[in-house]
């Protein structure tokens, strides 16, 4: 699985990648399997290609994955008013105090600039998104073509971060249903879970991660996508 931080961030913040509570972990034990995650902080679908191309680890377990899942995406949509290189620059800046005052003065700008520009730009635009989608696809069905794929649609937020605006989420939906219905991957779409929990208040205070309990649905729903996938394995 390649994921952000919904596949690993709970209602009181980031847990280990095996925690069992979390939805990856809970969706391959009910289907009698296991997860290997590969995610990130933000990450967006460009970062999950750098990771496919980039990181070893992923080669190790390429030959024995059952199905790989995409749960990456949703990060793409979200408003990112100071462009890419230059919010994640920061992070590079010195001395120590000048990048503190920099993140800081950045992340009070953020939630109001996301409602001046109604969203505009977002992290990643939707055509990218499927871009490296796609990409990651072919490079892995290059080596195995029988892998079973599922992608996750993004999620929905309530998050004041990003002064509560969304107004990406709708092109990167369309853009993602139309592409996997052309490749034949399997669409999983988490919103129509995770939805009620997010904007109902019953998940991280942050507004955009999940609750035990939204871990929970989310699993039994993409465990309900994995099972018929698995049980068309040979071995099985």
């Amino acid at each position: 699985m390649f994921g952000d931080s919904l596949s690993f961030h709970g209602p009181d913040g980031p847990h280990p990648a095996d925690d069992p509570r979390l939805w990856p972990n809970l969706a391959a034990a009910s289907v009698g399997a296991r997860t290997e995650l590969f995610a990130g902080f933000g990450w967006t679908a460009r970062d999950a290609y750098w990771c496919l191309v980039g990181d070893p680890r992923v080669w190790t377990h390429m030959p024995n994955a059952d199905v790989l899942v995409l749960a990456i995406g949703g990060m793409d949509t979200l408003p990112s008013p100071l462009p890419t290189y230059l919010r994640q620059g920061i992070r590079y800046l010195r001395p120590d105090w000048l990048r503190r005052r920099a993140r800081e003065a950045y992340l009070a700008v953020q939630p109001w600039a996301s409602r001046v520009t109604r969203g505009r730009p977002v992290a990643l635009p939707a055509e990218l998104t499927v871009r490296y989608l796609n990409d990651i696809v072919v490079a892995v069905w290059a080596l195995r073509p029988d892998l079973p794929v599922v992608v996750m649609l993004p999620s929905v937020h309530r998050s004041s971060a990003y002064g509560y605006v969304h107004t990406g989420r709708p092109r990167a939906v369309a853009l993602v249903r139309e592409w996997a219905k052309r490749s034949g991957v399997v669409l999983f779409d988490v919103a129509a879970v995770i939805g009620d929990h997010v904007m109902g208040g019953h998940g991280n205070p942050d507004g955009m991660h999940w609750g035990w309990d939204g871990h929970q649905a989310v699993a039994v729903a993409l465990a309900e996508h994995l099972a018929p996938l698995l049980d068309e394995l040979p071995d099985n």
